[in-house]
């Protein structure tokens, strides 16, 4: 049974971070409002843009926040309290640098893993970390002082692609999930080769 009452994508705010790795999970918010044909407005009391989709007869709350990454915490806990959406209830699609492009995974609690957004959602849900997290990869750039630059910046096209690839599959595993469970979603997800 899916217990997922809310999808998070993160990012940061404004034209200039678009496109940047960072703002894969918010990709993946955007991918599945698109498929649903739900349009995402901009709520200044949840400082995000919500919507909600029904996905096999169940309501999923959107959000993307609009604050900065290392404010995330701040529109997730806002949104999660207003509809009384525990903690373990809620699912946060996040750039993730130890997965290559093309590979995502579903994962249940866990640290932060040095990610702004994470870090600050965790401090914000008074330190529970019992979320689940849509990983997605955007590869590692090889070098920790690096690492600001790259998550700040653009894939190049062949590494764009195979993450639009896999968000596109995570958006289709939501039906599962909404259907058969996390577990099963988890089991396609996993498997899925992007197409190189």
């Amino acid at each position: 049974m899916n217990n997922i009452q809310m999808l998070v994508g993160l990012a940061n705010p404004g034209p200039e971070y678009a496109k940047t790795r960072h703002n894969a999970g918010a990709w993946f918010i955007e991918e599945l409002a698109k498929r649903y044909n739900c349009i995402l407005k901009h709520d200044s009391k949840h400082h995000g843009l919500v919507g909600k989709v029904i996905i096999q007869n169940q309501e999923f709350k959107l959000l993307i926040p609009t604050t900065f990454m290392n404010l995330s915490g701040k529109a997730v806990s806002s949104l999660a309290n207003f509809y009384k959406i525990p903690v373990e209830n809620i699912l946060v699609a996040h750039d993730e640098m130890d997965l290559e492009p093309g590979i995502a995974k579903i994962k249940k609690g866990g640290g932060h893993g040095g990610h702004n957004g994470l870090k600050d959602i965790i401090s914000k849900m008074a330190n529970q970390k019992e979320f689940m997290r849509l990983r997605i990869g955007i590869g590692h750039p090889g070098h920790k002082d690096k690492v600001t630059g790259w998550v700040l910046g653009k894939a190049p096209a062949a590494d764009q692609a195979l993450i639009d690839d896999v968000v596109d599959e995570a958006v289709r595993c939501m039906e599962i999930l909404a259907k058969d469970g996390v577990l099963k979603a988890q089991n396609r997800l996993h498997t899925f080769k992007p197409v190189a």
